[in-house]
């Protein structure tokens, strides 16, 4: 089933003035007072905009920085990269594919076992889906990367 992830003036009208600041005028919150940075729940993370499932709360890690921090995007196609030569220097600007929302930044500092990159997001730019409640908010899809199997292994004689 195709989803159409485009913005759309509705969503972009509902957003709140911090969520606007950020995915549409490339603005960044304030570290460690944001609503997800510290968030350990299973579920996964979407743009505020579009609801373009962009991130697993299985990639994330604590990156000390105060924001969300992920290893990699929930689908390779979810998230697209631009230089951002912005503050005098050059960073990587990650965006969603669907509505073009800014999110945050990439760096190479990111844990080596998980590829080493760090997508470090502004809670602004998601809101967080829970694990439990992925089937009724039309993500189950991603159900599956949250079933814990508890079944022990047969032992072989």
């Amino acid at each position: 089933m195709s989803h159409d992830y485009r913005k759309t003036a509705e969503a972009v009208g509902a957003l709140t003035d911090a969520q606007y600041k950020v995915t549409q005028r490339d603005g960044t919150e304030p570290p460690f007072r944001n609503a997800y940075w510290d968030n350990h729940d299973d579920g996964i993370y979407v743009d505020v905009v579009s609801g373009q499932p962009l991130f697993s709360s299985l990639d994330k890690f604590d990156s000390g920085t105060g924001w969300p921090s992920f290893t990699k995007p929930i689908d390779a196609d979810a998230v697209t990269t631009r230089t951002d030569r912005t503050l005098w220097m050059s960073r990587t600007e990650a965006r969603s594919t669907g509505a073009d929302s800014h999110l945050g930044h990439v760096f190479d500092d990111g844990p080596v076992e998980g590829g080493g990159l760090r997508y470090c997001m502004n809670s602004a730019a998601l809101r967080f889906i829970p694990a439990s409640r992925l089937e009724e908010e039309g993500y189950g899809r991603y159900s599956d990367l949250f079933t814990h199997t508890d079944t022990p292994i047969e032992e072989q004689s």
